[in-house]
């Protein structure tokens, strides 16, 4: 089976390493990178347009496309591969609004029963204060379009409420969602969706913020856990039926059937889990932890989904828990330097770690940053510590200039053993 990875990150980059692994499947990339290009063939594109990923999935007659970022789903590539009788992996443009616009996801909760926080949204000064008013602080103010992972900020004080509604305003767009500040353990959870079934994943975790213990500003995610004690049975059977099957349910009725992975990013509070967003893709640098501990039934999963009919379909896990370090470029989150000679990825992948690539690119015969988080340094372990020391161990062996990561990626989750 010939698969197209549409993307050139690390998460595309976890995506191909896991389907390269199955013996049936040859898998191409576009645009790929060079992590990638070591186990698929990567083919160029110009703009990364929708029409220029049809142009590489019909050049090279593919099987099955799987799009990694959420930008082209939300551009509406699934709805133009159907109208070409392609077959892709992903939601249609009108159900890729669940990530595109924030206020329409809320909407959908809303709608749907689906227990979230309290919001209000607003698109100009008056309205920004009202809403400011009514929800008080702190106050989750969030962007309503795509901003990268970035389009949140935490405010804790009135003052820093009006900067984050003033930066998002002038950068992103003047519509935004003020929402009631949750607090407890968050929880990405995630599940293939064939537009009425659903195969779940593990639970995993994300570390958003630059520094440890969750300070400074936010990022597109320093480092990620897997591990199937985040969540017991009890919670995973609460967020299946409270944030997942009401939103697949609700959007088959609106005519817009939600087919790909859909991401439910949880905040596990006293009163039971609620949802803070939702994403129509897989999550970056999650996928990296998740897909290092899938053994095998991944591209069989993928191809059921996108035919419609998971029924049946399986995963097979490894037990052990999967970490993921986050390497990032000098200047990261804000101004990123490019262009520092990366070294030690063979001996890190030595030591027993896979080492994604996502900000790199090839300059004659080395390897340099091209991009804000450069690597995600990724192994697993009998336990949790030891998958943490197994990670770290191996980050020991990269070197870059101005490189920064964070040191406590999976501590949370020492609470669990």
């Amino acid at each position: 089976m010939k698969v197209l990875v549409i993307g050139g990150g690390g998460r595309e980059h976890a995506i191909a390493w896991r389907l390269a692994q199955e013996p049936f499947v040859q898998v191409y990339a576009a645009p790929g990178n060079p992590g990638i290009r070591k186990i698929a063939e990567c083919i160029p594109v110009e703009k990364a347009t929708p029409e220029e990923y049809l142009s590489a999935a019909e050049l090279e007659n593919v099987d099955l496309t799987v799009v990694g970022p959420e930008a082209p789903l939300v551009g509406g590539i699934v709805d133009l591969f159907r109208s070409h009788g392609r077959k892709i992996f992903g939601p249609t443009q009108a159900a890729a609004r669940l990530e595109g616009s924030k206020a329409f996801a809320k909407e959908v909760m809303t709608n749907a029963g689906i227990p979230t926080a309290r919001y209000v949204k607003a698109s100009n000064g008056e309205d920004y204060a009202r809403a400011l008013d009514e929800i008080g602080c702190p106050v989750a103010i969030k962007a309503d379009g795509l901003a990268a992972g970035k389009g949140v900020i935490i405010a804790h004080t009135r003052e820093e409420a009006e900067a984050a509604v003033q930066s998002i305003a002038t950068t992103i767009g003047p519509c935004i969602v003020f929402e009631e500040f949750l607090t407890g353990e968050e929880v990405s959870f995630i599940v293939l969706s064939d537009g009425t079934h659903v195969l779940p994943l593990d639970a995993s975790q994300d570390h958003k913020r630059i520094f440890d213990d969750d300070m400074g500003p936010n990022t597109g995610g320093m480092g990620s856990y897997s591990d199937g004690r985040i969540l017991n049975s009890d919670q995973t059977r609460q967020v299946l039926e409270t944030a997942i099957f009401p939103a697949i349910e609700y959007l088959n009725h609106q005519g817009t059937p939600f087919t790909g992975f859909l991401y439910a990013g949880l905040m596990m509070t006293s009163s039971g889990p609620k949802v803070l967003e939702y994403n129509v893709r897989l999550g970056d640098p999650e996928t990296q932890s998740l897909l290092h501990r899938i053994k095998g039934g991944f591209a069989n999963a993928l191809l059921a989904a996108a035919n419609q009919d998971l029924s049946g379909t399986s995963l097979e896990w490894k037990g052990e828990p999967s970490v993921c370090v986050v390497m990032a470029a000098h200047g990261y989150p804000d101004r990123v330097r490019t262009g520092d000679t990366i070294t030690g990825i063979d001996e890190a992948e030595a030591a027993g770690a896979v080492v994604f690539q996502a900000g790199t690119r090839s300059n004659k015969k080395r390897l340099e940053t091209a991009g804000g988080r450069v690597l995600g340094v990724t192994a697993s372990g009998s336990t949790l510590p030891g998958a943490i020391a197994n990670a770290y161990r191996a980050v020991e062996s990269v070197q870059f200039d101005g490189m920064q990561f964070r040191k406590d990626i999976g501590r949370k989750g020492l609470r669990h053993w």
